[in-house]
């Protein structure tokens, strides 16, 4: 069974030749970065959690929806 649906290329038919050599030479460079290391040594072992200080005003507030904020 053939489809009669035209064949979707990587670059439209309008792109030029020095565009397409640009971006392989910018995949090229990237593929040439050294990757992001995934040892556990490399991350910090404890992270503090940031703080949320919450306004008396947004305590009113979640006290009269009956929520929760502790």
């Amino acid at each position: 069974m053939t489809s009669s649906a035209p064949r979707r290329l990587a670059y439209d038919d309008a792109s030029p030749t020095d565009r397409m050599t640009s971006d392989c030479r910018a995949v090229a460079e990237a593929l040439r970065r050294p990757a992001p290391s995934l040892r556990f040594e490399d991350y910090p072992r404890e992270v503090s959690k940031p703080t949320i200080e919450v306004s008396d005003a947004a305590a009113r507030l979640a006290a009269a929806l009956h929520l929760h904020l502790d």
